[in-house]
C-alpha cells in the first residue's frame, strides 16, 4: 500500500540555512496494516505524512501510495486516500451534514450518492442527530469524529490520521478509537497514524515505526520493540544492609544491565522478567538475603525510545513545539 525509498525533504530557510526535515526514510506498509509512527516534536512525522498525501513534494527519493507515485500521479493518490490532519477540517459555520455532502461531491460522487454516503457515515460515527448542527456548535470529540467521516466519505483504501485524538479527554479518545477501529474493520482499510499518546500506539497498532531526526530508528511490533530494546525491569525490596549483596546477585543474571541500588530497592533490567525473577529470589534466599517484596515492570514504548536515543519521548512531546 505504501513503499518509500530514501524519501527526503529539505526546507530552505535562507541562503545559508537548510532544514533537513526528513533524511532518507525507507518504509513499506502492507494492505490492511495499522501502523503507528512515533517520534518527538520535529522528528519529521508530519512532514513524511504530508509527502505521502501529496501535500508537499519530496526533495529526493521515491514514494508510491496505493500503487501510484506521489510526484508523478498525485491526483490518483488523492482519489485513493483519506487524510485527517491535526486541525479541524470542517468549516465552523457549515452544518455537519452539508460538509460531508460537499466533500463527497468534491470527490466525484453525484449528490444522491453523496447524501447516501453521508447518512451512512453519520450513522456509523453516531453523528446523525447532529447533522443539521453547525460545526462550531459541536464538542471536540464530535468534531474529530466529523473529521474522520470527511476522510472516509469517498471510501478510501488507505487512511492517514495525524494526531487524531490530540486534545481530547480520555473518554472521548476511547470513543473516537472505538469508531475508527470499527470503520477499519467494516471497510478493510489500511491506517497510518501519528500520535503522541504512547498507549494508543501500544494497544492499537500492529506495527510501530519510531522516527527521530528525520530517520527511521526502529520498526517492529510494540511487543517486539519493548522486549528487544528495553526488556523488563525487576524491582526487589530488601533491608538496606543487604542492598549491595542483592545488587551483586542481580548483576549475575543472564543479560542483566542497569543494576541500580537505592534506599531499600534493587532494580535490574533483564530480557525476560517473569523467568528471571524466581531465579533472583532463589539466589537471594540461598545467600541469606530475605526479599520483602518483588515486582516485574513491563517496559513501555517510552522506555524503548529512551533506550534508543537517551531521552524520553513523553517529555520531548510534552515540552516541544508543534510537530514537524
Amino acid at each position: 500500500m505504501i513503499s518509500t525509498r530514501e524519501l527526503t525533504k529539505d526546507f530552505v530557510v535562507s541562503r545559508t540555512e537548510t532544514v533537513h526535515a526528513v533524511r532518507g526514510i525507507s518504509l513499506d506498509v502492507e494492505p490492511g496494516e495499522l501502523v503507528a509512527v512515533l517520534g518527538p516534536n520535529g522528528a519529521g512525522k508530519t512532514t513524511t505524512l504530508r509527502m505521502l498525501t501529496t501535500l508537499i513534494t519530496p526533495t529526493a527519493g521515491t514514494a508510491t501510495v496505493a500503487g501510484y507515485d506521489v510526484t508523478e500521479h498525485p491526483s490518483q493518490v488523492r482519489r485513493r486516500i483519506g487524510y485527517v490532519g491535526q486541525g479541524n477540517g470542517a468549516g465552523h459555520n457549515q452544518r455537519a451534514g452539508d460538509e460531508l455532502i460537499g466533500q463527497g461531491v468534491i470527490y466525484g460522487l453525484d449528490r444522491r450518492a453523496a447524501r447516501r454516503r453521508t447518512a451512512e457515515l453519520l450513522d456509523a460515527l453516531e453523528l446523525t442527530e447532529l447533522a443539521r448542527r453547525k460545526v462550531s456548535e459541536l464538542s471536540g470529540g464530535q468534531r474529530r469524529r466529523l473529521d474522520v467521516a470527511m476522510g472516509l466519505v469517498h471510501a478510501p483504501s488507505l487512511l492517514f490520521l495525524d494526531e487524531p485524538s490530540t486534545g481530547l479527554d480520555p473518554q472521548n479518545r476511547a470513543n473516537l478509537w472505538d469508531h475508527i477501529l470499527r470503520m477499519r474493520e467494516q471497510y478493510a482499510m489500511t491506517i497510518v497514524l501519528t500520535t503522541h499518546y504512547l498507549d494508543e500506539a501500544d494497544s492499537m497498532a500492529e506495527r510501530v515505526v519510531v522516527v527521530d531526526n528525520g530517520q527511521v530508528i526502529a520498526d517492529d511490533t510494540a511487543e517486539a520493540l519493548k522486549t528487544k530494546l528495553a526488556g523488563d525491569r525487576l524491582a526487589l525490596t530488601v533491608a538496606p544492609s543487604n542492598l549491595s549483596r542483592l545488587a551483586e546477585l542481580a548483576g549475575k543474571l543472564p543479560g542483566a544491565k542497569e543494576v541500580v541500588a537505592v534506599g531499600d530497592e534493587v532494580s535490574v533490567r533483564v530480557a525476560d522478567g517473569p523467568a528471571a525473577l524466581p531465579e533472583l529470589i532463589t539466589a537471594a534466599q540461598q545467600n541469606g538475603v530475605p526479599v520483602a517484596a518483588a515486582q516485574v515492570h513491563r517496559p513501555t514504548l517510552d522506555d524503548v525510545f529512551l533506550n534508543l536515543t537517551g531521552r524520553s519521548l513523553r517529555e520531548d512531546n510534552s515540552n516541544g513545539k508543534a510537530a514537524a
